[in-house]
């Protein structure tokens, strides 16, 4: 299989199942962390990781190959979600952002990291999607604002201020939790 993503592409238009099939592997980690993170739900993440895959697979002949492929995958898979999301009008469940501490013991560190992780995945619950996206795909993906712009066709100015709010409004939860001490205006 190329390495090329857009040769990739055109094996995947000429019907080519292993180049469908390595395009799938090539970033299925990815779109399932996108959407774990934004729905909190190892099932729904799942459910429209595949949904995303599909809609990618129909969709080929539209994407831009000047452009980067990721930013475009993402972004159909985080629309996805906001589909899911706005359609079952729920928040995600608790999911961590940070990853999770390997089960060796309890020690007082472990137990702290573990309370952060939580605390930090209910915040990022509470956070209108857009913002949540965005912030994912900064922090998370380390995407570009450009490349975030980009996937989610909007202009850079909103990205950045989605991404500011998503800081902001994180802080502002972990500060009301008595986790940080301060305020968010230094954020």
């Amino acid at each position: 299989m190329p390495d090329d993503v857009a040769a990739l592409v055109e094996l995947c238009l000429a019907g080519d199942q292993a180049a469908m099939a390595e395009l799938v592997r090539r970033y299925q980690g990815q779109v399932f962390a996108l959407c774990y993170r934004m729905l909190g739900d190892r099932q729904d993440a799942e459910d429209m990781a595949q949904e995303t895959f599909v809609r990618v697979l129909r969709s080929l002949e539209r994407w831009d190959n000047t452009r980067h492929f990721e930013p475009w995958l993402l972004a159909i898979a985080g629309n996805r979600c906001r589909t899911l999301l706005a359609t079952r009008k729920r928040r995600p469940d608790t999911s961590p952002i940070v990853a999770d501490v390997p089960a060796r013991g309890y020690d007082a560190e472990d137990q702290a990291l573990r309370s952060l992780s939580e605390e930090v995945s209910l915040g990022l619950a509470d956070i209108r999607a857009e913002y949540r996206q965005a912030f994912l795909m900064f922090h998370q993906h380390e995407m570009s604002y450009g490349d975030i712009a980009a996937s989610l066709d909007c202009p850079l100015g909103t990205v950045k201020t989605w991404i500011h709010r998503a800081r902001r409004e994180l802080i502002d939860h972990l500060r009301l939790r008595g986790i940080v001490e301060g305020t968010s205006h230094a954020v």
